[in-house]
């Protein structure tokens, strides 16, 4: 667990433009093999997190693969 100032109960970073948007995702740049799914989170302050809820249910970091909005 962690803690960082800048999430607390009444505060959260500001969301970017990818929030809710339905993305395309690959890993190790398989484009033949691409996964569909939503942006539910996408930092524009501290700490940078962009997570994507992929359709079978897992969730990745934008840092764990390559994704395009569709």
């Amino acid at each position: 667990m962690g803690v960082h100032q800048n999430i607390d109960y009444e505060k959260f970073p500001e969301q970017g433009p990818f929030l809710n948007k339905r993305v395309k995702v690959c890993f190790h740049y398989e484009t033949d093999r691409v996964l569909f799914g939503t942006v539910v989170r996408d930092d524009l302050d501290e700490p940078y997190l962009t997570l994507i809820h992929l359709e079978d249910g897992r969730i990745v970091e934008d840092s764990e693969c390559q994704f395009n909005v569709v």
